[in-house]
């Protein structure tokens, strides 16, 4: 059971795709022109310029980035506020269907996310071909510090994206049981995250956790009532 459990889900991950969120590549940059051009490079001044001008803030490049989707991915914090100063759309999708607060809280970059959810991005949107959340995509890779401003920000705790996975189960069967990890399942449950809503194979949290030997995942989970 245990070695079935462990093929079902690295199956899962080999059909993940490593960069989900995709940065611009060194050729989009060199071919952006106008806001995409000035959110790329982070210069302010050309985008209050622009905009005063009538540009477009939600002009989309070729995979449907917008250019505060740019500033997200490249981290320019205050081309990203100036975008939305001018009217930027914070909860438009790429091609992908990602969002600035999904690309920013895959970037590991704190800032930026509470920049955008202060600028109206919503932390519940759905997003990715996974039907997930900004908050599933931190807490599969240990971000801890974003979950926490996704969480204090209002992000659904319990979202089962179409992998039937939580946030907190993602947490564990797509962590490595280590600080950071357990960092984003301790802000998790603390925060009220259901403990034993279980993965689409009926397994557990607790039981997924006891699986891969996390230790300090399990003790954390059987303090708040975990059942097997």
């Amino acid at each position: 059971m245990k070695f079935l459990a462990i093929l079902s889900t690295a199956l899962v991950l080999a059909a993940l795709p490593a960069h989900a969120q995709v940065p611009p590549s060194a050729v989009e940059l060199a071919r952006y022109d106008g806001l995409h051009a000035a959110a790329a490079s982070g210069d302010v001044a050309k985008i209050e310029g622009l905009s005063a001008a009538g540009a477009n803030p939600d002009a989309r490049d070729g995979r449907g980035r917008t250019p505060l989707m740019v500033a997200a991915h490249l981290g320019h914090d205050d081309a990203a506020r100036a975008l939305i100063a001018a009217g930027a759309d914070v909860n438009a999708l790429d091609k992908d269907r990602y969002d600035a607060i999904t690309i920013a809280a895959v970037a590991d970059d704190p800032d930026m996310v509470r920049l955008v959810l202060e600028g109206g991005g919503d932390p519940g949107l759905v997003t990715s071909r996974y039907d997930g959340t900004a908050l599933i995509a931190a807490a599969h890779l240990g971000h801890d510090e974003v979950v926490r401003r996704l969480i204090t920000a209002g992000a659904p705790l319990d979202h089962i994206n179409n992998l039937n996975w939580t946030a907190l189960i993602e947490s564990i069967v797509l962590g490595d049981g280590g600080p950071r990890h357990v960092a984003t399942l301790r802000a998790l449950v603390e925060a009220g995250a259901d403990v034993n809503i279980p993965d689409g194979r009926g397994m557990s949290p607790l039981a997924l956790a006891r699986e891969r030997g996390f230790v300090e995942m399990v003790e954390i989970l059987e303090a708040h009532g975990a059942k097997p």
